[in-house]
């Protein structure tokens, strides 16, 4: 843990042959008894007798002798690091219970609740002076820098003084014994440093270490500190003395008594250290709630022929005389002139991605690698309906705009993982590529300005390096090279999304539109971009994507499964007339594989000489070979191969700048399904239908929309969600648009996050999945991404350095994706050969040079993964539901995780195994992950045992995949479409 310096349910999903239940949520509650705490912190009252600590989220008191603890605040509030005031009555913390950190006192009985701060800002880590009479407290107020400096707050007046004003990440504040004096951590140029500041604001240094030191207290004259060290441990220390080791000590304050004694957090336990330097510990229990939902899931039709509505319309781009919509569906590039049906203009297997207009509406640019290589910008010319490609660049380039002056087009070329990219620029008239930026996190589709001199993107405004959350604002870049820079209408409100929030310039230049709480927006600017009034909002529902009309007086969005227009001079709405739709497709034919082992997914022993019979997309029998007649059958010789069940990838996330490489990718290591966590909302759909539709070559999807944050945003796939209001409109959308499942993220408030699970349960019979564990455990949040992961509180209350207490570990028995991050280095170590592997051929550049050239990881993040595989093997032996996921779009990583599972964490090939194909198959609700009758055709043929070698489940050779037969040449072929 390094404070410092930091930073679903059984998912039956939905489709388009969707079940809706009837019933509402029902299940069972159990309380369950604990007995330690993962990033607990506690304090001793001053007059010795009650410790009050932090326990999952709630306050909670209890003898200074120990024993069973009293909760004092509710389970929805996110309360940490509490401490004492001088009077023994009143407790100060932080909380989370506004959507925000902000500091908060509260009785010891729980009474007079009181916020000390509120707004926009994040409050954190209070320290209350020895009078009583201020509050320390670090926050991301901003001021000459984004990020945290250290505050004090005059509590009988109110009035918060600022203390340090810097660029570095101030934290963590304790008084010094005289009382005038603060000490506080932070990092400046690579080192960690414990800093003292007076009153008049003279520093002092401390300590200094190569690693986190966090201050705990003064003691006559002496500072105790926690101190980490590269191996993965935490240590307590007096001055230069080690006083406490062994277990980890927790990062937090510490409480001094009158006779000497620290008392402290370590190993989970609250502990009390002597003057002679004694430790001991002070027992506790707590009973904590959990809820085990019952609700009628929803299920995927893999079998009707019924033709299917199609939701996934991905970028639909206006054109300039607002008569004709251009948009990706079903896989293909679409023109639809409104009224009328849409007409493909590509009809192939390729990816095509994010359509616009040329100024004259003549043309449209968009993404694809209909080369048969990777994603590049190509034109298509209306009048001839032909395309042809532009750029033939190492990186991908997406979201392409062109100039109102017609000479160029601005794109953003992908480099990096998760849609990071540099602003680039293709000229026409010279035929050639530049970069204008360095790369940026995750931007916005580019906008011009009406003169084309200025280039807008959508990027998150961060308010510290702590925390890599921001707000979406306009950063604009000058095209003569002069300095970009930030425009907002309104400070501290977020853009929606940079997937299709905005903004987006009119083209007369004079608006901006964009999508705030769910809604669209328009305000006025001048020829910078400056805003020149406040947004207003032109719809009451839920809104996506705008583009603009050529005479800058119309407006086509997305709301929910629907294309709409508004008249911004009249505010009327009008609905586009939308008819698609697609049919599953299912091989015709019939086959019969010929093989000489089977793993069948179930039992944990090979059968031998099988001949396993395929109609459709339906294993039909298994039976020894040639026991059955194979006439009208073709045949697939698999003389020498071992069969086992197509592999699940729990957690990935889909880029749409991977191509189709990726979903050829997914197939050739053997991966036949994927549960896709979090989106663009449309992305994800489009990506289902494609599969479904059989247009793309790839695995069968499982989906969902946003990321669920609240007010404040990372990635571009996730929903700064505004308030109440926009959270409803978020779950309408995601019920039209038929999700898979739902994911709560980071800063969702526990509250909505319960709203989120009820409705997803009641209203759509689907799971829903967080990095949370509690209260999400009491709210019935049905699943758990990662072992590790971010946390809004910059360290996670699931684990510290990898390992997992009591309270952790039985809230964490449930369906868990671990994600092993590193365990792809691991397995390159073991086997080199990967480096070569033919299949990288289907990736990005950057991509293949991660393998080839792998991240070193710190020393103590190794330390940290051998915890890890210690508590994945505790929560499996436990009970608890392993589903194997990655979070990574390169297939490899999976076969990483299986054996990290092998190798680290001591499960058999069998039960690895299981974890990426029955098991989740069954969380899923899907007819697949075993190899029998009934059970769909996702077969995958080996060319070793995987039950002797778990890495032998990468050796794929061939893959059946809903009954479609893929050879590994055909897969590596991007030109192969197959039946």
């Amino acid at each position: 843990m390094n404070i410092a310096k930091s930073a679903l349910l059984c998912c039956l999903l939905v489709s388009a042959g969707l079940t809706l239940p009837a019933a509402a949520t029902s299940g069972q509650s159990e309380s369950i008894t604990v007995t330690e705490g993962t990033a607990m912190a506690a304090s001793v009252s001053p007059d010795g007798q009650t410790i009050v600590m932090d326990l999952q989220g709630s306050l909670w008191t209890l003898p200074v002798s120990g024993g069973e603890a009293t909760r004092i605040t509710g389970e929805y509030q996110d309360a940490r690091q509490p401490v004492w005031m001088p009077d023994n009555q009143t407790i100060v913390f932080f909380s989370f219970k506004d959507g925000g950190y902000d500091l908060w006192s509260v009785d010891r009985s729980g009474e007079n609740m009181t916020a000390l701060t509120w707004g926009p800002y994040d409050d954190r880590e209070p320290a209350v002076s020895f009078d009583g009479k201020f509050v320390a407290f670090a926050s991301d107020r901003k001021n000459s820098f984004n990020s945290y400096d250290i505050y004090k707050l005059e509590l009988a007046s109110g009035v918060i003084t600022q203390l340090t004003d810097d660029k570095y990440e101030n934290r963590m504040p304790v008084w010094k014994s005289s009382g005038d004096a603060l000490t506080y951590t932070t990092m400046r140029e690579g080192r960690h440093l414990l800093v003292t500041i007076d009153a008049k604001g003279n520093e002092t240094i401390e300590q200094e270490a190569e690693h986190a030191l966090t201050p705990m207290l003064w003691d006559r004259g002496e500072l105790v500190y926690a101190a980490a060290s590269g191996d993965n441990q935490t240590v307590m220390k007096r001055g230069s003395r080690v006083i406490a080791s062994g277990e980890e000590v927790f990062e937090f304050k510490a409480s001094l008594s009158a006779s000497g004694e620290v008392t402290y957090v370590a190993g989970g336990k609250i502990k009390t250290l002597a003057a002679d330097g004694a430790a001991s510990d002070i027992p506790f229990t707590a009973n904590l709630t959990v809820f085990k939902p019952e609700y009628a899931k929803a299920e995927r039709d893999f079998t009707s022929d019924k033709p299917r509505p199609v939701l996934g319309i991905m970028r639909p781009s206006l054109s300039p005389d607002g008569k004709y919509v251009a948009f990706i569906a079903v896989g293909d590039l679409y023109l639809m002139k409104i009224g009328e049906k849409p007409i493909n203009l590509t009809q192939d297997h390729y990816m095509e991605a994010d359509p616009a207009w040329s100024p004259d509406g003549k043309s449209l640019v968009y993404s694809s690698d209909r080369g048969g290589d990777k994603m590049q910008l190509w034109v298509h010319d209306i009048a001839t309906n032909k395309s042809e490609q532009l750029t033939e660049l190492d990186t991908q380039p997406l979201g392409p705009a062109w100039s109102p002056d017609g000479s160029k087009i601005a794109y953003l070329s992908v480099d990096k993982m998760w849609g990071e990219a540099s602003l680039g620029m293709y000229d026409l008239d010279a035929k050639s590529a530049f970069q204008m930026s360095q790369t940026l996190k995750q931007p916005g589709k580019p906008s011009w300005s009406a003169d084309s001199s200025r280039i807008m993107v959508a990027l998150p405004d961060q308010f510290s390096a702590s925390f890599r959350e921001g707000t979406n604002q306009a950063y604009i870049f000058p095209v003569n090279g002069e300095k970009p820079y930030w425009s907002a209408p309104v400070e501290n409100l977020s853009v929606d999304t940079r997937g299709g929030g905005g903004p987006v310039w009119s083209p007369d230049g004079t608006k901006m539109a964009g999508i705030y709480g769910g809604e669209l927006n328009v305000w006025p600017v001048d020829d910078k971009g400056e805003p020149l009034g406040p947004p207003r909002s032109y719809t009451s529902e839920i809104a996506h994507n705008p583009t603009w009309s050529g005479d800058s007086a119309t407006i086509l969005y997305q709301s929910d499964d629907k294309l709409k227009m508004v008249n911004l001079f009249t505010g009327n709405i009008e609905t586009i007339p939308f008819d698609m739709t697609y049919v599953l497709a299912k091989p015709a034919s019939k086959k019969v594989i010929q093989v000489s082992y089977v793993f069948d997914g179930e039992t944990d022993t090979l059968q031998k000489d099988r001949d396993i019979f395929i109609s459709g997309n339906t294993i039909t029998d298994i039976v020894p070979r040639n026991s059955k007649s194979t006439s009208g059958y073709e045949i697939i010789d698999g003389t020498g191969k071992y069969a086992m069940p197509g592999l699940i990838e729990s957690h990935v996330h889909p880029q749409k700048d991977f191509g189709q490489g990726a979903h050829r990718g997914w197939l050739a290591y053997g991966i036949t399904t994927l549960r896709d966590p979090g989106n663009q909302p449309y992305h994800g759909v489009e990506d289902r239908e494609a599969s479904e539709a059989g247009v793309r070559v790839g695995p069968r999807v499982y989906t969902t929309g946003h990321l669920m944050e609240w007010q404040r945003v990372y990635y571009k796939m996730g929903v700064a969600i505004a308030g109440p209001a926009h959270l409803e409109k978020e779950l309408q959308r995601a019920k039209a648009l038929k999700y898979d499942l739902l994911k709560s993220y980071v800063r969702l408030p526990d509250a909505q996050q319960k709203r989120v699970t009820d409705f997803a349960h009641d209203e759509m019979g689907v799971g829903v999945t967080t990095h949370e564990i509690y209260p999400a455990a009491k709210s019935g949040v049905d699943r758990l991404e990662h072992l590790g992961a971010t946390s809004r509180r910059g360290y996670s209350p699931k684990q510290i350095g990898g390992r997992a207490y009591d309270d952790a570990l039985q809230l964490m028995n449930k369906v868990v994706t671990p994600t092993m991050f590193g365990s792809l280095n691991m397995l390159i170590a073991q086997h080199p050969e990967l480096k070569k592997d033919k299949r990288l051929s289907l990736y990005p550049l950057w991509t293949q040079k991660g393998v080839e050239n792998p991240m070193v990881f710190p020393a103590s993040y190794l330390a940290s993964l051998k915890e890890q595989a210690k508590t994945l093997k505790t929560l499996y032996d436990r009970g608890a539901t392993i589903t194997a996921g990655t979070d990574l779009v390169l297939a490899m990583n999976l076969h990483g995780e299986l054996g990290f599972y092998v190798n680290e964490a001591g499960f058999t090939p069998y039960e690895a195994l299981k974890s990426a194909t029955s098991v989740p198959a069954d969380v899923l609700g899907l007819n697949a992950g075993r190899i029998k009758a009934g059970s769909l055709a996702d077969i995958i043929l080996l060319d070793a045992d995987p039950l002797a070698d778990v890495y032998n489940a990468s050796k794929v050779n061939t893959v059946i995949t809903n009954g479609r037969v893929y050879t590994q040449e055909q897969l590596l072929d991007m030109t192969y479409h197959g039946e």
